[in-house]
């Protein structure tokens, strides 16, 4: 091929532009090196690969060449202009998988739904929707008789007992003076025992109703009409997704949810399996959850797969806990689920890209020491961007990785000139 018209039509306008910038077309930077996977990844030097390779990479075989003129013939600065990169076919596993519709949803031991406790009026609202709380944080704080008439017989029991235990203890002095009989002493601890009874079950009773010990220690020191303040507390940090009562409204127990607060720190992705997919899906099998355009939010691994096929839909569940501290999944939010099942054993492969197909035949280009040609190749499986090469390459060997598409449209022209203008 000509190499004059070759450069022309092969660069790009910025590749004249960066060259009047500069004067000096070895002052253009090569972009930086976007295949990450590859570590040997390198811009093209012009010499063919001199670690173990250097015979094959400068002169193939007539059986895995194409026709002695498939060949591209660039400088360093020009290979570098146009975008040409090099790499190293590596060894790796080509991973199979399959895609499966998802939806995230709470997890369940992350939602809390507070009802009141105790009939009374809402005297005072602390918190509304899309407040973020901390665990044990006041919500709201009611004015109840029915809890003043339960702390009213907890003192009360409280005082009897304390009754029955001095008048015990004042019979079991008598007695040990002689001076009152047996029976009075134990006619005395039938008394304390029935006061000590009393008192455990106000107690439970006010436990029962989410009055705890230190509320209950501090009873004889509260202020007048406190005896009736019931307060609604969270049990966990979150946000407060819904409120239904408002100022002045009464609530009963056993009524609705009138705070209901939700911790999507750690959210749930049900994949929908089918029937057939069943076989395929195991606990511990990895997970990306991707958008429409492909886009991954989050990865996971398989939690659990329930024994249960839906009647309706007609698949089962497989779950994934997810940890979502950023807040990119939203519940309600539907997905795919991207999962693992296997793949091919470790062998060649090179990035899925490097591959092109040159006189209808699957190749990658490998550097020469003038430039680079065509090198036929047979392809296997592909998956997440690398495909498996069967025969043709061996690992470590030195290839376009980038830049390849751009190679096979300059083999293509073949009306060229002669010269060399810059």
């Amino acid at each position: 091929m000509n190499r004059n018209l070759l450069y022309a039509a092969l660069l790009t306008p910025a590749l004249f532009y960066i060259t009047a910038c500069s004067g000096d077309a070895s002052g253009s930077g090569l972009p930086a090196d976007r295949e990450a996977g590859h570590e040997d990844s390198h811009d093209y030097d012009g010499r063919p690969d001199e670690a173990g390779h250097g015979d094959e990479a400068g002169a193939h075989d007539e059986t895995d060449a194409h026709d002695e003129g498939d060949h591209v013939e660039l400088s360093l600065d020009e290979a570098k202009a146009a975008g040409i990169r090099t790499g190293k076919a590596e060894t790796g596993r080509i991973a199979g998988g399959i895609e499966l519709p998802a939806e995230i949803r709470f997890d369940a031991d992350r939602v809390a739904r507070l009802s009141p406790k105790v009939e009374g009026v809402v005297s005072r609202l602390y918190s509304g929707e899309g407040d973020t709380i901390k665990a044990g944080a006041t919500l709201a704080l009611l004015t109840s008789r029915e809890l003043a008439g339960l702390k009213a017989d907890f003192l009360n029991a409280q005082t009897a007992e304390q009754l029955a235990m001095a008048e015990l203890e004042r019979e079991e002095r008598l007695f040990k003076q002689n001076i009152t009989a047996e029976a009075d002493v134990q006619s005395a601890r039938a008394a304390y025992a029935a006061a000590n009874a009393q008192l455990e079950a106000s107690e439970n009773r006010l436990h029962a109703v989410g009055v705890g010990h230190e509320v209950l220690d501090r009873l004889d020191d509260v202020a007048d009409g406190a005896l009736s303040h019931a307060y609604v507390t969270s049990p966990i940090a979150g946000k407060i997704i819904r409120r239904t009562v408002s100022l002045g409204e009464t609530v009963s127990a056993g009524d609705d949810p009138i705070f209901v607060i939700i911790d999507d720190s750690v959210v749930w992705a049900d994949i929908a399996v089918y029937k057939e997919n069943l076989g395929e899906i195991d606990v511990g099998l990895p997970v990306s959850l991707r958008q429409e355009t492909g886009e991954t939010l989050a990865d996971g691994v398989i939690a659990t797969v329930l024994p249960v096929i839906d009647e309706t839909s007609r698949t089962a569940t497989a779950r994934v806990v997810v940890d979502n501290s950023e807040h990119r999944l939203k519940p309600g939010q539907f997905v795919t689920a991207h999962i693992e099942t296997g793949g091919t054993a470790t062998s060649v492969r090179v990035p899925s890209g490097a591959i092109v197909e040159v006189e209808g035949t699957p190749s990658v280009f490998v550097p020469t020491d003038d430039g680079f040609e065509p090198k036929r190749i047979v392809p296997g499986d592909s998956a997440n961007g690398f495909t498996q090469i069967l025969s043709g390459l061996e690992a470590g060997d030195a290839l376009v990785i980038e830049g390849a598409f751009t190679l096979k449209a300059q083999l293509e022209k073949d009306a060229f000139g002669d010269g060399h203008a810059h």
